[in-house]
C-alpha cells in the first residue's frame, strides 16, 4: 500500500490500533503481489481488503468509477440490493433537488378568521406550515422567526389572543414516522417524527444530574416542556462509575421511561428525545415565544386534530416566513446526516416523485426500494451502481455540482467524517456521505487521485457481527488506496 505523501509502506499503525483484536489483521497486512500494472495493482489491494476472513461472514458491495475516463476500476456485488443506511441521502437529495430546485423554500404561515378588537384577536391563531424543518436552534433560526412574527403580529395591531394557538400540519399526511422504523428507536432524536410543523427538529433535551450523594435519585428535566411525562429510573452512582442512561418510550404513549445510573462526581449529560406530536409542540413553542416577547395568549397550544370544531369562514395571513434556499438545508442534512430533513424532502415530493426522477435518469426501479427518506428504515435497499450512477449524475451536471458537493462531509475536516482520513491523502479531499445502522456502515462519494482523477464510489457493508470500528477501519484504507491511486 502506498503512503499519503507518495512511496510505498505498511497500513498506518493508527488504523492497527482501532483494530486491536482482529484476528484476520495479519491477512491485511500481507504482502501485495508484484504489481504489473496501477490498475492491477489497485485491484489486488482492494480485494486484500474486501475479501478479508474478517467479513467472511458479512456482505461488501462495492464500486469505484473514473468520472474522467468512464472506467469502472473496481466492482464487488456492485448490483446485489443492500441496506444503505443513510446513504439514502444520497438518492433522496438528488431527486428533491431535481424536482423542486436548489432555490426551492419551505413556507410557514400565521392565519386567522377571527377579529381584531381594541387590541385583541378574538378568536384563535393558526400556524400553517409546510414542512420548514429549519426553526430551530441551528444560526438561532428559531428565535429570528418568532421574533418575525411578534412584530408581525404587534403591526397588525394584536397584543393579546383571545383563542387557541393552533399547528395545523395538514399539508402532510399523518404518517409521522418512516415505513420499517424500529419500536425501539422511536424515543430517539434521530428518529424523530415528521410533520409539516417542526420545531427544534422535533427534539427536547433530557439532562440527567447526579444527586448529592450515591444512591441518591438522580435529576430529570425535560426542556423544553413537550408534553412527556417522565418515569423516573436512575440512581447516583459511586465516585467515578460509569454513567450509562436509556430511556423509552411505548408507540404513541406519553409517557419517558429512563433507566441507569450517573456517577455523583459527573458533569450533567444530555439526550436528544423525539416528541410524540410535533404539530402540538410547535404550537406550545410558539406560545411561548410569543409570550415572552410581551404578547398576552389566553388560550391553548392544540394541535388542529384536537378541535372537534374549526371557526368558520376564510382565514386571511397576517405573516408568511421562509425558510433557507435547499441548498442550505441539503448542506445541513448531508454534513451531520439529519434524518428529520431528509424525511421531510421525501414528504414534500412524494416516493413517486422520486422514482420519476430516477426513470428520467434511465435507472432501473430494479436497482432500489425506498422506504423512506433517511435510510434509518431496514426495508431500503439500494445497489452500489445506483449509488455511483447518481453521484455522477449529480458531479457532471453543472446545474448541480457546485450544491451537491458543497453539501458532502470533507474527510478529516467537518461533518460525520471530520475524524476519519487524517494525515493521508484523503483529507480534505474526499467529500463522503456515511451510513450507520445496526450491522450496517456504508461511504458513497468522492476522491481525488495521485494524479487529480476523479473518482465515485459506493462501500456498503451489510450483515456483520464485527466491530462497527474494524468495518470503518476497513473502508477508510480502501480510500486512502483510492487518494494514492497514480492512474494509468
Amino acid at each position: 500500500m502506498r503512503s499519503s505523501r507518495g512511496g510505498a509502506r505498511a497500513v498506518p499503525k493508527r488504523f492497527l490500533n482501532a483494530a486491536a483484536g482482529l484476528s484476520a489483521a495479519a491477512s491485511l497486512l500481507a504482502a501485495a503481489p508484484a504489481p504489473t500494472g496501477h490498475e492491477d495493482t489497485l485491484r489486488r489491494d482492494l480485494n486484500r481488503i474486501f475479501h478479508a476472513p474478517a467479513m467472511a461472514q458479512g456482505l461488501w458491495g462495492v464500486e469505484i468509477k473514473s468520472l474522467d475516463s468512464g472506467e469502472v476500476l473496481y466492482s464487488l456485488n456492485a448490483r446485489t440490493l443492500m441496506m444503505p443506511a443513510s446513504n439514502m441521502k444520497i438518492l433522496t437529495l438528488a431527486a428533491a433537488a431535481t424536482a423542486l430546485g436548489w432555490d426551492f423554500r419551505f413556507t410557514t404561515r400565521l392565519e386567522t378568521t377571527a377579529p381584531i378588537e381594541d387590541g385583541a384577536l378574538k378568536g384563535d391563531l393558526y400556524l400553517v406550515g409546510s414542512g420548514d424543518p429549519t426553526i430551530n436552534g441551528r444560526d438561532r433560526r428559531a428565535d429570528a422567526v418568532l421574533d418575525e412574527w411578534a412584530a408581525a403580529l404587534e403591526k397588525a395591531g394584536i397584543s393579546r389572543i383571545d383563542g387557541n394557538i393552533v399547528g395545523d400540519g395538514g399539508a402532510f399526511d399523518d404518517h409521522g414516522l418512516g415505513q420499517g422504523w424500529s419500536w425501539d428507536d422511536l424515543q430517539y432524536g434521530y428518529a424523530a417524527p415528521v410533520s409539516a410543523l417542526e420545531f427544534n427538529e422535533n427534539t427536547a433535551a433530557l439532562m440527567i444530574t447526579p444527586g448529592p450523594r450515591a444512591g441518591d435519585q438522580a435529576k430529570l428535566e425535560l426542556s423544553p416542556d413537550t408534553g412527556l411525562g417522565l418515569i423516573h429510573h436512575v440512581t447516583t452512582g459511586a465516585p467515578g462509575s460509569a454513567t450509562a442512561i436509556d430511556y423509552e418510550r411505548l408507540p404513541n404513549d406519553h409517557w419517558l421511561d429512563v433507566t441507569g445510573s450517573i456517577a455523583v462526581d459527573a458533569a450533567p449529560v444530555t439526550r436528544d428525545v423525539a416528541v410524540s406530536n410535533p404539530a402540538r409542540y410547535f404550537a406550545r413553542m410558539t406560545l411561548n415565544g410569543l409570550a415572552a416577547r410581551g404578547l398576552q395568549v389566553r388560550g391553548l397550544p392544540v394541535d388542529r386534530t384536537d378541535q372537534t370544531v374549526l371557526e368558520p369562514g376564510p382565514r386571511r395571513v397576517l405573516v408568511e416566513s421562509v425558510s433557507p434556499p435547499l441548498n442550505e438545508i441539503a448542506t445541513t442534512m448531508m454534513k451531520v446526516s439529519q434524518n428529520l430533513y431528509a424525511e421531510t424532502l421525501l414528504k414534500t415530493i412524494g416516493k413517486q416523485r422520486v422514482r420519476d426522477v430516477l426513470a428520467a435518469w434511465n435507472i432501473p426501479a430494479s436497482t432500489f426500494v425506498q422506504a423512506d427518506g433517511s435510510g434509518l428504515s431496514r426495508y431500503d435497499y439500494v445497489t452500489p451502481d445506483l449509488i455511483v450512477t447518481i453521484l455522477e449524475r449529480m458531479f457532471k451536471d453543472p446545474r448541480d455540482h457546485n450544491a451537491f458537493m458543497t453539501a458532502l462531509p470533507i474527510a478529516g475536516t467537518d461533518g460525520t467524517v471530520a475524524s476519519r482520513l487524517k494525515n493521508t491523502r484523503a483529507e480534505g479531499n474526499a467529500l463522503a456521505k456515511t451510513g450507520s445502522i445496526a450491522n450496517v456502515r456504508a461511504l458513497s462519494g468522492y476522491v481525488r487521485t495521485r494524479n487529480h482523477e476523479t473518482l465515485a464510489f459506493s462501500i456498503l457493508a451489510n450483515a456483520f457481527t464485527i466491530s462497527p470500528a474494524t468495518v470503518n477501519w476497513m473502508t477508510d484504507i480502501a480510500i486512502e488506496e483510492l487518494a494514492n491511486y497514480p492512474g494509468r
